[in-house]
């Protein structure tokens, strides 16, 4: 999810920064539709450029959070690495 200035929408997490994926458009609308703090945020296909913005910097704490399938709630997931989000995107 990404504002139009180009901000990536991420969860705090307790002082990790956890950025949420959805596998298709349609469940990252439902989530929008359900988390009031996504809606200035739209989805984002991810392509390996968008993700190459996404590269945790140094020092940075960086997860991402594939949301479980048909979930309102961004809480029910897997965690993903930097390393596994680049694989899953190429592939």
């Amino acid at each position: 999810m990404q504002r139009a200035n180009g901000d990536w929408f991420a969860l705090d997490e307790q002082g990790r920064f956890r950025v949420p994926l959805f596998i298709t458009h349609r469940e990252a609308m439902q989530a929008r539709f359900f988390n009031s703090e996504l809606l200035v945020f739209k989805p984002i296909r991810l392509s390996q450029n968008s993700v190459e913005t996404l590269a945790p910097g140094k020092g940075e704490k960086t997860e991402f959070w594939l949301v479980e399938k048909e979930s309102t709630s961004m809480k029910r997931g897997r965690l993903m690495d930097y390393t596994q989000l680049v694989s899953l995107v190429r592939d």
